[in-house]
């Protein structure tokens, strides 16, 4: 009888895969799993049969292309107000109905304070040229929510996942530089260009996770492989895309009841007007930082500008790594005036929709 093959993320085996595999693999590559196994130290038949065998079991919820979808919509974080019975009915219809709310996730804060009255929490996007106000407006005629408020980035300083990489990391740990803001800009494709990116950024089947993952994707934009090829490489030149990526579910149990992740934070701080750049680059050089924006919360978040995302296990070690932040802005004489932490509780994460003939068909179908 051939032995089960382990499908946990701490797994050896699995681990060392997960550490290169989850948001290490930046822009296009021809070749991914071949990366993947080169850099993890591992032959190709390994990795192809451990991320198909973790993609079956649940443990990965899915493989796919990432975009910086920044460039090719219009997006914001959205904090919504609406009734606590109406809370969960909320959330299910921004999860399974609307395809443009990304990340979803009901959150909570420790004590009442600014902001804590906004429970539902997710990221939209539309087609550039659409309106973020009216696709929220209409989110808020179709949930009963009361009130929403738009945060769009003005610039990105962190933006990868790394839950298995992450685990090792100590309070403070950062790289040696302040991190780079990425604009959020959008460019402008051509008509070829977004037939190869529609066919491109959709996660991928079990059978296509084997050592040519672009070959039926060429097949589907009606393109040769090397036209394929070459049109993704411009879009990663106009830098559009992401990176290759294997999303843990780092939400919900396994199977056998193993966690990635059991608490996440999303950190707010205040710092002064003309401080964001150099605040956001010093938060962002933190490697615990899954996530880390730029964006302007309003005195409903006691004028936030600064804003990321931390993952753990332990809330404790949650609240370390924030500490470990604080004591570093202060050290780099950046004086923050407010910060606060919303916990997440309930999530659902999902790729955003971008595509503009999908934007059109799900407002024909919601019209009043």
């Amino acid at each position: 009888m051939t032995p089960s093959i382990p499908v946990e993320h701490h797994d050896p085996v699995n681990a060392r895969i997960l550490a290169i595999s989850e948001d290490r693999i930046s822009g296009f590559d021809r070749q991914p799993f071949h990366r993947i196994a080169e850099e993890a130290g591992l032959p190709l038949a390994t990795v192809l049969e451990r991320i198909r065998a973790m993609v079956e079991a649940g443990i990965i919820r899915r493989v796919r292309q990432t975009l910086l979808s920044t460039k090719l919509a219009h997006g914001a974080l959205v904090a919504w107000k609406i009734p606590e019975e109406k809370l969960n009915e909320g959330f299910d219809f921004m999860a399974q109905e609307d395809p443009f709310s990304g990340h979803v996730v009901i959150r909570s804060t420790d004590a009442e304070v600014s902001g804590s009255g906004y429970r539902l929490w997710t990221t939209l996007k539309v087609p550039v040229g659409e309106s973020l106000d009216e696709h929220a407006t209409t989110l808020l005629r179709l949930t009963g929510a009361s009130e929403y408020l738009l945060m769009p980035a003005h610039g990105v300083f962190a933006l990868g996942v790394g839950h298995a990489r992450r685990k090792t990391l100590q309070p403070g740990d950062m790289a040696e530089q302040p991190a780079s803001m990425m604009t959020t800009t959008p460019v402008e494709l051509t008509a070829e260009e977004w037939n190869v990116l529609l066919a491109l950024k959709e996660e991928l089947s079990l059978a296509e996770i084997c050592e040519d993952p672009w070959a039926s994707r060429a097949e589907l934009a009606a393109v040769s492989l090397e036209r394929f090829c070459q049109i993704a490489e411009n879009l990663n030149a106009k830098k559009v895309i992401g990176r290759f990526s294997t999303f843990l579910e780092h939400v919900k149990p396994s199977a056998s009841g193993v966690r990635v992740t059991r608490f996440n934070g999303l950190f707010h701080w205040t710092v002064a007007k003309g401080r964001e750049h150099q605040a956001g680059a010093e938060v962002g050089r933190h490697d615990c930082m899954t996530h880390c924006y730029w964006r302007e919360g309003g005195p409903q978040f006691g004028n936030a500008n600064i804003m990321g995302v931390v993952h753990g296990t332990e809330k404790s070690r949650v609240l370390e790594h924030k500490a470990a932040i604080d004591r570093h802005l202060q050290a780099v004489g950046i004086p923050v005036a407010y910060t606060n932490v919303f916990w997440g509780g309930r999530s659902e994460i999902k790729p955003s929709e971008i595509s503009p003939k999908i934007y059109a068909a799900w407002h024909a179908r919601h019209a009043q």
